[in-house]
């Protein structure tokens, strides 16, 4: 199974790049263009962009020497202004977006594009077919189709070589030696996020929580917003479906929301997340090498690493969309400064987090019955969870330690409940910084776990932990120094936010400060991002 690495994806699915940024423009630019903004938005735009590009050196190359400014977008653009004739089919918009995802999607690989397509239009007509039958047999019979065709082609392009192997290492210790056929799979980017989206629609219009689409373009871009196709958040039907059927009006308010988004999204990503892979990566390739204070040190950047790239995407996604007149789910709320991990995993990935708990941690029973199998819902949840994430034991065995430490919460919660005087002392406020470092320490632990290749390498680390090793410290063009300014800067926007300092000085802001801010942030992103763009960590997932 290839798995998508960043040198195998187009710049332009990458956020972090120029060329990114030229899509986007002549995404939105065209996008507000045919919703009735008038044929002078969209020449200011394109020329303000060209001009930046053809009087910046430095992506000058964009325009001049990259093959996918080609036939291919030159049909797109011409297919646009043949939009409005149209309008009685299907709103302009929805057909640009429509057309850009699926662009955005093809540049990468218009085969993988082929099959998001095939099995969006599977899922329509399941759905229609459930809506319009009253037969409990019937629809029960097309909700197992869709689960069955979506299952399998996650299971297929994932996990097959996965299981493939693990059947190969479990029938050689019984003396079968026969090599297990390896099947030559590329893994579509985003299939975990868009297979989840597509059985939540399935499976609410089944129950009747959610009204059936009637609109193919509306369903297909659903399942192919290109903003959140690739590594999410995860949209569910009820939410985004009705965004289309309202008449979009642009909003500098609601422009500048998404500005403020992507820039802070572009912040984490590029001046913290790739700044701290050049000091967690060299560890992970050789963890002997490296003694105890630089395990330590590799283990909290990535920690850093793995949240400001995943939500620092998640920010960049729902800023495009605000853009574009669309609202996504938050993903993040600040998860270091969960003071359990019940509370962490509502502020982690929220937008899985929650479907998980809807879709399989309630199906199989919830906090419902005794203790026992609420201990294993929940552990089977988490190893799903794990699974999801991707095809290696060691993020099985991740899923499974969220679970155990979820029990273990559940237990210390029963033991406080005849012990007010303990309850009441994790209450105070160094009782609750004492539960977020614990938490933290338990996060940061499974991190191990989560970013080893083995479970050989989970061990190595763990022993260079905790068990103090001679060796020597990560030399890098950044030094330690660059992690305490990191750790500096995120624990105090996390306090300024959640003690409401933040909310109090952006209300005094004025257009020159926020302008001023902007400008403050382009800027030090130009300064500490590395030469290389780097993929970011979710779109393996």
């Amino acid at each position: 199974m290839t798995l998508p690495e960043a040198g195998n994806i187009p710049q332009r699915v990458l956020f972090n790049s120029a060329e990114f940024l030229v899509f986007f423009l002549i995404v939105f630019a065209c996008y507000w263009a045919s919703v009735g903004l008038g044929v002078r938005f969209l020449p200011v735009l394109l020329a303000a962009a060209a001009a930046y590009f053809y009087y910046h050196p430095a992506v000058l190359p964009v325009l001049t020497g990259v093959p996918w400014i080609d036939a291919s977008l030159a049909a797109l653009i011409a297919a646009a202004l043949l939009v409005p004739l149209l309008a009685g089919w299907v709103k302009p918009r929805v057909w640009w977006l429509l057309l850009a995802s699926y662009y955005f999607y093809m540049s990468w690989n218009a085969k993988l594009a082929a099959v998001v397509a095939g099995s969006s239009l599977v899922d329509y007509f399941i759905a229609m077919g459930m809506a319009r039958s009253s037969e409990a047999g019937r629809r029960k019979a097309l909700l197992v189709g869709s689960m069955v065709m979506n299952l399998g082609l996650l299971f297929y392009f994932k996990y097959v070589n996965f299981f493939l192997a693990s059947l190969h290492e479990m029938l050689a210790r019984f003396g079968y030696t026969r090599a297990m056929p390896v099947l030559d799979v590329m893994l579509p980017i985003g299939i975990s996020f868009y297979t989840f989206e597509a059985i939540s629609y399935t499976v609410d219009v089944y129950r009747g929580r959610a009204q059936v689409e009637k609109n193919p373009f509306h369903f297909l871009l659903f399942i192919t917003f290109f903003p959140r196709m690739i590594a999410g958040p995860i949209i569910r039907a009820t939410n985004f479906l009705p965004q289309l059927k309202r008449n979009m009006r642009f909003s500098w308010l609601r422009f500048d929301l998404g500005m403020q988004y992507v820039l802070m999204g572009l912040f984490k990503k590029m001046a913290i997340a790739d700044r701290m892979a050049y000091l967690s990566d060299p560890i992970f390739a050789e963890p002997t090498k490296y003694d105890t204070g630089a395990v330590w040190v590799a283990m909290i950047a990535y920690s850093l690493q793995i949240y400001c790239d995943f939500s620092g995407y998640s920010d960049v996604a729902i800023g495009t969309a605000h853009m574009l007149g669309f609202k996504l789910p938050v993903n993040f709320n600040m998860p270091y400064m969960a003071k359990n991990i019940t509370e962490f995993w509502r502020r982690w990935h929220i937008s899985l987090s929650t479907w998980l708990r809807d879709y399989v941690f309630i199906q199989l029973g919830g906090s419902r019955g005794t203790l026992l199998k609420t201990a294993y819902t929940l552990l089977m949840t988490f190893a799903l969870c794990g699974l999801w994430h991707g095809a290696k034991w060691t993020f099985v065995a991740w899923g499974v330690m969220q679970g155990v430490f979820s029990i273990a919460q559940r237990l210390f919660n029963d033991f406080n409940k005849s012990r007010p005087a303990l309850k009441s002392l994790l209450e105070t406020q160094a009782g609750v910084v004492a539960r977020v470092a614990v938490t933290y320490f338990a996060v940061l632990c499974s991190w191990v776990v989560f970013r080893s290749q083995d479970f050989g390498m989970v061990w190595t680390v763990f022993g260079q932990m905790f068990h103090y090793h001679k060796g020597v410290m990560v030399r890098t063009p950044i030094g330690p120094l660059s992690l305490v300014f990191a750790v500096v800067l995120v624990l105090a926007a996390h306090l300024a936010v959640e003690g409401g300092l933040w909310k109090k000085m952006a209300a005094r802001f004025g257009p020159m400060a926020w302008g001023f801010s902007y400008a403050l942030v382009v800027v030090l992103i130009g300064i500490l991002m590395p030469e290389e763009a780097k993929a970011f960590i979710y779109f393996q997932f």
